[in-house]
């Protein structure tokens, strides 16, 4: 149950903030973080990341729902005893339904996390996309892990 608190958690942060760049700043507005760095910019993506697939809507829609119910049943069914998979799960889970939320209500998702890496101005990106890839990370990790304990399984049976 702590497991699906956490992806309600990064829901409501992540439409909490939206809440507030779409309430208090104009759409291209930004505000100076750490000057050349870190930017908080009202921006509106109606694709996927880096604006891909944009106006696909439906698209988004129906994967989306089918993102959530394979996450849901991974969870439940391949997950247990396994924090660092429920983690990741949980993650991806709570990014996947923040950014549909912004597509279903507002047909557009909300960005405003701009960071410059070195002089690349990186694609402007909101919380529900920092879960996700935390999550894909995280899962990584997990997946990394099995593979050594497979393979340290197979050196002690030799």
């Amino acid at each position: 149950m702590i497991y699906y608190l956490i992806a309600v958690f990064i829901v409501a942060l992540d439409q909490l903030t939206k809440w507030l760049v779409v309430k208090n700043m104009e759409l291209g507005e930004s505000i100076a973080i750490i000057n050349d760095f870190f930017y908080i910019t009202s921006h509106r993506n109606r694709g996927a990341a880096w604006g891909i697939l944009e106006g696909q809507m439906w698209f988004f829609y129906v994967i989306t729902i089918v993102v959530i119910g394979v996450i849901i049943y991974y969870f439940e069914k391949h997950a247990k005893g396994k924090p660092l998979f429920q983690t990741s799960l949980v993650f991806i889970l709570g990014g996947a339904i923040g950014n549909f939320i912004d597509r279903v209500f507002r047909k557009e998702v909300v960005d405003f996390l701009d960071t410059y890496i070195f002089t690349y101005d990186f694609p402007i990106f909101n919380i529900a996309d920092s879960a996700l890839t935390v999550g894909v990370v995280l899962m990584f990790l997990q997946m990394m892990k099995e593979g050594r304990e497979e393979k340290e399984k197979k050196n002690g049976q030799n």
